[in-house]
């Protein structure tokens, strides 16, 4: 795919667009949840009333979290110069819609998306299932292999290979999925300076 065309990008959010502050386990061991488990998998499985309470207790942690969001090098720099370009943009996170629109908020970006091109936990079948991705490109009228997906773990990935969508990993500096990976970028200002010229400009976004 050539980025500097792409039209059509989806971004996690804790890690990727933020600097990662959560502390899985913590969060865990808080919720009686043993570390191997995935927390979103462990609360479905439950009986109604015990996953409403968790849930509870989580949102309410996420969001002390979600108020004090910091941007993740090159964050804000890339989503505004998407923005700028007019490009589609998107959210698809295992956290909840409106904390995620907190966190956006918090980092100066929430009036780069649209509320309606933010999926949450609610929303959408989490990650790594590509639900999410395919509600977006339904959407916007493209197909899956239009969407760039852009996360800082492999469920980000995998959920773009299941979707047919163009994974790129960022925030670590090496990459320990090189077969789920299309790019890796030390961080989202790198991702920036390797997209070059959008094509017909002549020069550099």
């Amino acid at each position: 795919m050539n980025l500097a065309a792409a039209r059509h990008w989806v971004f996690d959010m804790d890690g990727t667009l933020t600097l990662a502050v959560h502390d899985f386990p913590a969060i865990k061991r808080a919720l009686g949840i043993a570390q191997d488990e995935d927390i979103l998998g462990h609360l479905a499985a439950l009986p109604a009333a015990e996953a409403q309470a968790k849930h509870a207790w989580l949102m309410e942690h996420e969001r002390e979290l979600a108020i004090g969001a910091v941007a993740a090098p090159g964050a804000v720099e890339l989503v505004r110069t998407l923005h700028a370009r007019g490009v589609r943009l998107g959210i698809l996170t295992r956290n909840a819609h409106e904390l995620a629109l907190v966190t956006l908020a918090a980092i100066g970006l929430g009036d780069c998306f649209a509320s309606a091109d933010v999926i949450g936990r609610d929303e959408a079948i989490p990650k790594p299932d590509p639900d999410g991705l395919l509600q977006l490109a339904a959407r916007w009228d493209v197909p899956p292999d239009a969407l760039v997906m852009v996360g800082d773990y492999r469920f980000d990935l995998d959920c773009a290979r299941a979707a047919g969508a163009f994974g790129v990993l960022v925030n670590l500096a090496e990459n320990p999925w090189p077969e789920l990976a299309d790019l890796h970028a030390e961080d989202c200002a790198a991702l920036l300076a390797a997209l070059g010229p959008r094509p017909g400009d002549g020069a550099a976004i």
